[in-house]
């Protein structure tokens, strides 16, 4: 166990659980409920309202074999196609098969989803990777804000107790490193005002992604890693971070665009819009057999490849032929988002290029949620469960938070009162000082030059040591008392900074292009060296300690990793 936390004041209140969850996207609100109907406290934390997290702004669908002629072995192996090697096949089948089921208990929670007028059936699209229709959508391009709907309504029917506007800050273990609860800083909550704590035997992590580590990113606001900032505080592995999934079809708002960026959905080529260069070539054809319709990762670098070529900075969405009807009627919310920034693609081709989107990689967890840390779980887009491998199959992120919540919640309700923590023990440590809030933009910026869609040595060194300037920055302000105050500005930067590191220090250990992982200067897939995954702890001097696992299966995550020997373990010097 480290003994690691973030600056900040005592907990000045305190409330008691069976079970916390942090997060309220579709795998924190999916844990909340069925933990509640089987009849255990729950208490929900969220960052900002219940409907705020990445879930909401999910377009294109959840990904199930609900079709005819479709099976579960056929989204099976266009997910271990799309993760480039590096799915664990048992996790992905535990998806797909128990993935349909999943979707009709969210049907039955209340999400409707788009339906044939005549005969009921679920609307099906394609999107890149799938051979076959299988995304299930709801308002035509409004999936996530259906899904989202019909949780928060879900939740606050049964009445499950929730904290809005509240940043988790750290986990709470006892003296055995069992999970005893978190701490949580809450903005504006009259008795729960400022920084509190949760006590409870299970923790759960649904924070969602880390895409604003980077500065144009499809991600909202909150989405700065914290659940995995927190598990690596803890002591808790991760696993991966190098594979982060740049969307390749982003609106293009300029090149001076920073912060949350408009998605133009898959489902848009799903339903048979080109991608075209500034003279109508569709450069996609001959690149893959799916043509426009090939994975995330495929897409972005051939749209990437074609801006080197041309000289230009982004590439055309062409879906004029689609006409006014089924624009308004199909991509509703995409139309909207496109003529308020003054472009009309039902007569003009839509500007796009790759910005972040989804990190494969998160918090190492077995097929029931678990983590190294006893009593710690994690799901969605925080977790690492082996379903993405090197690279996210479109649409399979809802469908993970779906099935994966159930399986923690059944986990935590068999458990339920064998699990008795001690009481949560003080870190002897001091806290790392902390960063300021202006460093949040450099660091962004440091990421999105040195560690975006093109990694080389140079590029990642050149990151590396910015962040690492940052970080002395901040131990030489706190020398000298000139630090920044604790507030939600510095620890959001902190986990940022945190995320950041960890993640370029996997992008320079991995020498090879895999999946979402393109280094320039290792152009080609090296299975002998690479066909494995990366562990991530952090040091006793909270610097993060990178392992490889000697093939693609996870060690248990019950057992300590421990080094190896070098022939096992090819992780090299990273300068």
């Amino acid at each position: 166990m480290t003994d690691i936390r973030l600056a900040a004041p005592a907990p000045g209140w305190s409330r008691a659980a069976d079970v916390v969850v942090v997060g309220s996207g579709v795998a924190g609100l999916t844990t909340a409920l069925r933990c509640a109907a089987g009849g255990a406290r729950v208490v929900v934390v969220t960052k900002a309202r219940l409907d705020d997290g990445s879930t909401r702004w999910a377009q294109g669908g959840i990904a199930a074999a609900l079709g005819d002629g479709d099976t579960p072995r056929q989204h099976l192996d266009d997910t271990l196609v799309a993760g480039a090697g590096l799915c664990d096949e048992s996790a992905v089948r535990l998806l797909v098969t128990e993935g349909p089921d999943a979707v009709r208990r969210l049907i039955a929670t209340g999400a409707r989803f788009d339906a044939d007028p005549l005969t009921g059936a679920i609307l099906l699209t394609r999107e890149g990777g799938h051979h076959r229709r299988r995304i299930a959508h709801a308002g035509g391009d409004a999936t996530g804000a259906e899904v989202s709907r019909a949780l928060v309504d879900a939740v606050r029917a049964a009445g499950i107790e929730t904290v809005e506007n509240a940043l988790v800050l750290d986990l709470l273990t006892d003296a055995a490193g069992r999970t005893a609860g978190v701490t949580l800083h809450v903005m504006g909550e009259g008795a729960r005002d400022g920084v509190g704590a949760v006590h409870a035997p299970a923790v759960v992590l649904a924070t969602g992604g880390m895409g604003q580590v980077f500065s144009a990113t499809t991600n909202p606001a909150v989405s700065t890693g914290d659940g995995v900032a927190l598990a690596l505080r803890a002591g808790a592995e991760v696993s991966d971070l190098e594979f982060v999934q740049f969307h390749p079809t982003v609106m293009w708002l300029g090149a001076g665009a920073e912060g949350q960026q408009p998605l133009v959905s898959e489902a848009v080529r799903g339903e048979g819009a080109h991608l075209v260069d500034a003279d109508g070539v569709r450069f996609m054809l001959g690149q893959h057999e799916l043509a426009e319709l090939a994975p995330r990762d495929i897409v972005a670098k051939a749209i990437t490849r074609r801006m080197r070529e041309t000289g230009t900075e982004h590439m055309y969405l062409d879906a004029r032929h689609f006409g006014a009807a089924m624009w308004e009627h199909r991509f509703p919310t995409i139309l909207a988002a496109c003529r308020a920034h003054g472009i009309d693609p039902v007569t003009e081709p839509v500007p796009v290029s790759p910005a972040a989107h989804y990190a494969s990689g998160g918090v190492r967890t077995d097929e029931r949620g678990h983590t190294t840390v006893p009593g710690l779980y994690a799901c969605g887009e925080t977790a690492c469960t082996g379903v993405h491998g090197a690279n996210r199959l479109a649409s399979n992120s809802l469908l993970e938070g779906l099935v994966y919540a159930e399986r923690i919640a059944e986990d935590v309700l068999a458990g339920r009162g064998a699990r008795a923590p001690g009481e949560p023990v003080a870190p002897a440590a001091p806290a790392d000082p902390l960063p300021g809030p202006a460093d949040r933009a450099v660091l962004q910026r440091l990421m999105t030059s040195g560690a975006g869609v093109l990694r080389d040595a140079a590029g990642l060194a050149t990151a590396a040591d910015g962040l690492r300037e940052l970080r002395e920055r901040a131990r030489e302000a706190a020398r000298h008392g000139t630090g920044p105050e604790p507030c939600v500005d510095t620890w959001e930067t902190a986990n940022l900074l945190l995320v950041a590191e960890t993640l370029v220090t996997c992008a320079r250990t991995r020498k090879e292009t895999r999946g979402c992982h393109w280094r320039e200067d290792y152009p080609e897939r090296d299975d002998e060296r690479w066909h494995r995954h990366l562990v991530v702890t952090l040091t006793p001097e909270r610097t993060p300690d990178v392992r490889a696992t000697p093939g693609t299966a996870f060690p248990p995550v019950s057992t300590v990793v421990t080094a190896a020997p070098a022939a096992e373990y090819p992780v090299e010097n990273r300068s």
